[in-house]
């Protein structure tokens, strides 16, 4: 049997050099980071040039544009601001699959607004997300064809073994994780050249009692079995951690009004250290802005919830993907700083991942849009009990205002 599996005790890696390691991978990745946003800055830059030196020709290319995709414009010398603000509230499960499944990721939930401005609405981490965005040199000016929104949320999610009746630490399968967080992002959207960047700077805290305790609830009113292991969480009594994330998403316009595609690279620092390429497509009766729905930018419960700042109006579609994952670095099964009971050292477990997802929405003309979305991803632990493929469900109900 293999034991490769790591549980606090004397023959495991010290504390000292288990923070070492840690630190090398952040700062790796981080230069790694630094360096692809540079070179992705360089190509804004140019794209934006074009928007100043162009701009007759950009205003007869929107206007011929008529009822498409595109959302509406303020033609201006000052960047638009979204017209339609929006929440939405998301749940994930892993029961909302068929068959019963209550393990990996178990739970989720979240609430954000979008369409927002710094201008109209308290943004408790927007002044650190521009300063990081311009230092990074994903710092975009002023131009007539460029919309610029924000957007917030609050969440919390959570993680367990299979076998939630053991109250022990349980070194042969995943060890119970959970994040309570908020976070704030940007978004950017070039209608010349169907680009948009969208930078997350999420700040949470790892291993409280709150999400173990709200699962008990549920699982209590529901009959469920009562997850007994909490205790043995990552980073067991609190301990705070960060995100930052960037994403460029280029959409393909050489479809048919009904078929959306879209391709998107993202790369984030922070409690999920990683890179990724993916596609993205929805088909079916779309009128709200390709740039407004972006569910590969979802991580676990994070940004799950999928708000329009499209106006009110009515459509339905069918919508699926797939990304290609890169993963340097998890803290829900690695730890961060602080001793956990279980943890998983970075030679056991996979680096490249394979996440695929497939949903339907419906959007009523009076602004309420409902989502029912089925995600999983392959196997990130490379033996043992917890070497098995990651698969759950989600419901959303969002509403533009």
């Amino acid at each position: 049997m293999d034991t490769s599996y790591s549980i606090a005790s004397p023959v495991k890696a010290s504390t000292s050099q288990r923070r070492l390691l840690l630190l090398e991978s952040y700062s790796i990745q981080l230069f790694i980071f630094t360096v692809l946003i540079s070179i992705s800055s360089l190509s804004l830059a140019d794209a934006q040039g074009y928007l100043k030196e162009s701009q007759p020709e950009w205003l007869q290319l929107a206007s011929t544009q008529g009822p498409t995709n595109l959302p509406e414009l303020k033609l201006d010398n000052a960047k638009s601001k979204s017209r339609a603000p929006s929440w939405a509230f998301a749940f994930d499960n892993d029961v909302l699959v068929p068959g019963h499944r209550d393990q990996d990721y178990t739970y989720g939930i979240n609430f954000t607004q979008s369409g927002i401005t710094p201008d109209n609405s308290s943004l408790p981490f927007a002044t650190a997300l521009t300063v990081i965005d311009s230092w990074l040199g994903n710092d975009h000016q002023p131009t007539a064809g460029a919309i610029e929104t924000f957007s917030r949320e609050w969440g919390a999610f959570g993680f367990t073994p299979e076998d939630i009746t053991i109250s022990a630490a349980n070194p042969e399968d995943r060890p119970y994780a959970s994040l309570l967080y908020l976070s704030n992002s940007r978004e950017e959207i070039d209608l010349v050249n169907n680009i948009a960047w969208k930078s997350t700077l999420t700040v949470g805290m790892l291993g409280l009692g709150l999400v173990g305790e709200l699962q008990n609830i549920a699982h209590k009113n529901t009959a469920g079995t009562r997850a007994e292991g909490w205790d043995n969480q990552i980073s067991e009594g609190g301990e705070i951690t960060a995100r930052y994330a960037i994403a460029r998403q280029q959409y393909f316009d050489h479809f048919s009004d009904n078929v959306e595609v879209k391709s998107t690279i993202q790369a984030s620092v922070g409690y999920l250290t990683e890179a990724s390429w993916g596609l993205s497509m929805r088909a079916g009766r779309i009128h709200s802005p390709w740039s407004s729905f972006n569910p590969e930018l979802a991580s676990y419960g994070e940004k799950s919830s999928y708000s329009s700042s499209a106006k009110a109006i009515n459509e339905h579609y069918f919508w699926s993907g797939f990304a290609i994952k890169a993963r340097a670095y998890n803290a829900f099964l690695q730890g961060q700083f602080r001793d956990s009971a279980v943890t998983y050292q970075q030679h056991e477990l996979r680096p490249l991942l394979i996440e695929a997802w497939a949903g339907y929405t419906f959007a009523f003309k009076q602004g309420y849009r409902i989502s029912y979305v089925l995600r999983g991803h392959s196997s990130e632990i490379k033996h043992g009990a917890g070497d098995r493929n990651l698969l759950w469900g989600g419901i959303i109900i969002a509403r533009s205002i």
